[in-house]
Formats: structure tokens, C-alpha cells, sequence
């Protein structure tokens, strides 16, 4: 799915129907920054604001994920490639927190592992805290990396507006959380929740 593309489709026809981003957020009871959000390829519309959406700039669902006006003779071809640029995302979606999880177990063992190695085989000072400080540096490029993984592994609902989106790196780890939801601020109605992970978007 190319959100850029879709972006500027977004903001070409809300400009080509004379809305200004304040209008259209307005119109679907959104902030104006999610329109923004959009229209900069940063994030795509959730399914209950599609229809919304596309109703306010006169456009099909098809079009709107195509990016592009979409004629009647390439509707069905157009909503097939569609339909597989969603199972597509779906797919790298879960291969993503699949390595994740592999790489925050690796982590884990390794940095166990150095440890040990470092606490009970005889080593000259020097070479036991070079030892302890590669097990740190380890662990966080490990933990970086998963983390890195699993916000790109696909979305996070708010619990108040149901809108999904991918926190930055700051929120992510900024945010408290369980095993599967994380304290965050929704950008769509600025309210903080715990936010269930959702791996596939539709």
C-alpha cells in the first residue's frame, strides 16, 4: 500500500474540491493534524473513515486506495491488486513481529550468556568489564532492534476512538505496557489509553 501516493491523492482532491484541511477534519470529527498525517504519507485512514472520507471528496474506496482515479474498465483489476496489497502488508506485518520475537529472545540468551561467562570463568579484571560492557551494549542494540521490528509490525488501537496508527519511537518507549497493549496518546482524539498492538489492519 503506498501511503505516500495515497497521501497526495488525499490532499489533491481535497484541494481540487476547495477544502481546506481544518474543513475536511472538521466534516469527518477528526484534528485537522490527522488530515495532515494523511496527506504527508504517514499514516492511513481508518475503515470506519473511509467510506466518510471518500463520500467527502467524492471518490471511491477503490480510488482512494489506488491513489488515483480509477476507470470503470480497470475498476475490478485495480480492486483485486488492492485487495492483494492489503494480504501483502498483513503478511510482512506478521513477519516482522515474528523476528522481533526471535531477536528479543536472542538478546536475551546472549546477553544471559556473557554474563555468565564474565561472573564464574577466571579473567583479568579488564577483560571481565570489557566482558560485562559488550553484554550491556548487547542488550540494548538487541532490544533496539526488536522494538524497531515490532512498532513497524503493524498498529496500535486506542481504545476510545478505535484509531489506529504507529507511535514514534519516543512514545513507544516512553509507554508502559503489558504484552500486548501499550499506554500511548492517540493522535486522532488526543486521549491516552492503553492501546491494543493489532498486527493486521483490516
Amino acid at each position: 500500500m503506498d501511503q505516500i501516493r495515497i497521501g497526495k491523492f488525499i490532499a489533491e482532491t481535497r484541494k481540487a474540491r476547495k477544502l481546506t484541511q481544518r474543513q475536511l477534519a472538521d466534516a469527518l470529527s477528526v484534528s485537522d493534524k490527522t488530515i495532515s498525517k494523511w496527506e504527508c504519507g504517514k499514516g492511513l485512514p481508518e475503515v470506519s473513515l473511509m467510506l466518510p472520507l471518500c463520500d467527502e471528496l467524492d471518490i471511491t474506496v477503490n480510488d482512494l486506495l489506488s491513489g488515483e482515479k480509477v476507470s470503470d474498465s480497470d475498476y475490478q483489476k485495480k480492486a483485486e491488486g488492492n485487495m492483494m496489497n492489503l494480504m501483502k502488508e498483513n503478511e510482512e506485518n506478521k513477519k516482522r513481529m515474528a523476528l522481533s520475537i526471535i531477536c528479543g529472545v536472542i538478546t536475551i540468551i546472549a546477553v544471559c550468556a556473557l554474563v555468565v561467562i564474565a561472573s564464574y570463568i577466571k579473567l583479568p579484571t579488564v577483560a571481565r568489564i570489557a566482558l560485562i560492557l559488550f553484554a550491556a551494549a548487547t542488550g540494548v542494540t538487541g532490544i533496539a532492534a526488536a522494538a524497531m521490528l515490532e512498532i513497524k509490525a503493524g498498529y496500535y488501537e486506542c481504545p476510545h476512538c478505535k484509531e489506529l496508527f504507529v507511535p514514534t519511537m519516543r512514545e513507544y518507549v516512553k509507554g508502559y505496557h503489558t504484552f500486548l497493549k501499550r499506554r500511548l496518546t492517540c493522535p486522532k482524539c488526543g486521549k491516552s489509553g492503553m492501546c491494543r498492538h493489532r498486527i493486521v489492519r483490516y
